[in-house]
Order: structure tokens, then sequence, then C-alpha cells
């Protein structure tokens, strides 16, 4: 286990959640007792708190035949600032200062968003400040959603240079079966070396949250892969943070890769939000992946899609479509499309902005 030195928390709604649908207070407190000893230890902590929803819909009952988006919004916009206050409320009693952060992937797919919201957050973090930071569910549309705030909470570790994230759940982590059944047993490590272990997950979601542990297996992998160590914990346990201080955790935890430069930590998670796709030749290819690190020309580009400005994320794909990674364009596709095949040409991908995908 890696001295933790930038700390991202992730809680998700099972947690702060009682299982008539009721928000538990009870499991909140001990919970910010426990963030703010971590603070107090000198630890830098980024909190993603999931819950709104379970305090919106506590507090205001809404007609079954409503709208189901409409209902979501409601909730989640009236229960935003009930669970910010209570968080509010218990963290100052501790002489912490929160912050709150509403976001949606948009934010991360452009650049200079992304480094305002990176700026804001090492601000607040350098003051002793908490940031809480949670999806802005009232105006995000369904293809621009978080696939839950396991996503949010990877990228946000790896936007910030995190050397840790801890997901918070309601089971001790990745079993060898269905956690409800006797055999079943924790997976307490995952190594870059182990094999795949996805087949051991079961696909079911949690009642209130909208991600599963195959979610929470995919990004945690993904976080390892940049360096950052992953631990998947019972956030139901009473003292699960202080056995994290204390390295007597139980629970799955991700061993780190060497750590990746912070660009391309942005570049990694760019999967679902690249503006443009692009089509390189079989000698593009085999340079790309090559042992040398080199840039992308325009003359092993074989073909472009989409309208892309400079800045914006681009899915590299080779002659039969599969993805080779992804990279940040030097300039816009007009240009791109003019250069295309020439030899001669400024790089349309500068092999500092690129991310290559893992290939055999």
């Amino acid at each position: 286990m890696l001295e933790s030195k930038v700390i991202v928390i992730k809680i998700g709604s099972n947690v702060l959640t009682q299982e008539d649908g009721l928000p538990d207070l009870i499991r909140m407190e001990k919970l910010v007792l426990q963030i703010q000893n971590l603070m107090s230890q000198g630890k830098k902590v980024v909190l993603v708190s999931s819950g709104a929803v379970a305090f919106g819909r506590q507090a205001i009952p809404l007609p079954e035949k409503l709208n189901p988006v409409f209902k979501k919004q409601i909730w989640a916009s009236t229960g935003q600032i009930r669970l910010i206050h209570e968080y509010q409320q218990r963290f100052e009693k501790q002489g912490v200062q929160i912050a709150q952060i509403l976001v949606t992937k948009e934010d991360f797919r452009d650049r200079k968003h992304f480094l305002n919201m990176k700026n804001c957050i090492q601000a607040l973090l350098a003051q002793g400040i908490l940031p809480i930071i949670n999806e802005n569910d009232t105006v995000t549309i369904t293809e621009l959603m978080f696939t839950d705030n396991d996503e949010l909470a990877g990228l946000t570790a790896a936007m910030i240079d995190a050397d840790t994230l801890i997901l918070l759940t309601n089971v001790d982590g990745i079993y060898t079966g269905n956690p409800a059944e006797p055999g079943s047993k924790l997976i307490e490590k995952v190594s870059s070396s182990m094999p795949e272990i996805s087949n051991y997950i079961s696909a079911s979601k949690s009642s209130f949250g909208r991600g599963g542990m195959l979610t929470k297996y995919a990004m945690a992998k993904k976080s390892a892969d940049l360096g950052i160590q992953v631990f998947i914990a019972n956030g139901k346990r009473d003292n699960i943070l202080q056995e994290f201080a204390e390295g007597k955790i139980k629970c799955t935890q991700f061993e780190a890769k060497k750590s990746t430069h912070s660009t391309k930590k942005w570049l990694a998670h760019g999967a679902s939000y690249y503006k443009g796709e692009l089509t390189v030749n079989a000698g593009a290819k085999a340079s790309l992946t090559s042992e040398v690190i080199r840039s992308l020309l325009p003359i092993g580009i074989s073909s472009l899609e989409g309208e892309f400005s400079k800045g914006d994320i681009l899915l590299i794909k080779d002659e039969k479509g599969r993805k080779i990674g992804l990279g940040r364009a030097e300039y816009n596709s007009k240009l791109a499309q003019e250069r295309l095949g020439q030899k001669n040409q400024k790089a349309l991908i500068h092999y500092d902005y690129l991310y290559l995908f893992d290939h055999e």
C-alpha cells in the first residue's frame, strides 16, 4: 500500500441511504469524523458524494405517474441542497470548511473547462477546504451522464493527480461470486499482472445507485493503470476510513501501475466524449505502437470523421476499425482534411498528447 497524500473518496448512494430509502445521517456523521481525521493528518481529500436523490425523495413526495426524468430532476435539485447542508453542518462542527462543485461530462470534455476545474479544486485544497463534488443531474441529458459517480470519482482522481481513490459501497469489495452466496471469497488484491477477473462480478445494480460492481471494477482498473491505487470498500463498516489510515482495511485493493503524465490521464478518460475519429494506415499504426514514441502525421491518416477544433479529443482507429488510442488535435478538422495523406505537414497529434490503449 502506497502512502496517500491526495485522496479522492467516493461515497455511494447505498452507503448514505437506509433500507427504507431515507437518508442515513448516522452513517454520514461517522464518515465526516473519519474524513476530518484524515485531513488532520495532513492528507488532501476530495469527496465525491452521491445521495442527493435520496434526500430529495425524503422531503418531497411526487405523484407516481409523473415523468421519471422530471422526478429525478426535482429530487436531485432539491436534495442536493439538503445533502450539502447536512455535510456543511457536520464538517463545520469539526472546524472544516467545505465547497460544492457540480459538474457534467462536458466539463471534462473541454480542456479549458477541465483546467479551470482542476485549478479551482487545487486552490481549495491549498486552503484546507474540502471540495464536495457531485454530478449536476438537473441539467445533464442521458448521453452526457456519467455511468455513475464512480466514473466521476475516477475522472476527478486523474484530473488532480491523486495517488489514492477510495470507492465506498455497501459490500467489502469484489468477490469470486455473488457476495450473498456462502462460497464467495473476497478478492483482496488485484495486481496489474492478474488475469481478467470481471467474469466473477455480479452485474446486479444497487437499488438506489446507477452503477453496479462491474462499473466499479472497470473504473478501478483504468485508474490503477494510470498510477492511482484504488480501494473498493464497505462504507457501512463503522471505522472503514480509520482502518484505511492504519493500513488494516478489509477490501479489494487495485495495485497502481507507474504514474502517467497528467495530460495523458485526461486523454485516457476521453473514450466517451471525443469529438472526431480518424483512421490510420498500417504504417502509421506500426509507428505509433512501436517502442519509439512518435507523433501522428497527416501522411499516416487515411480518413477523418466529425468536426473538431484545436484542443479537442480524437479517437484513433486502424483500418479494421479497432480502437488504438486517443489524442488531442493540434489543429481543426478543416485544416486536417486539407492536409490528409500529405508529406511534410505538422503533426495532427503530438506524442505528448497521445494516449494508446494496451496492445498485444
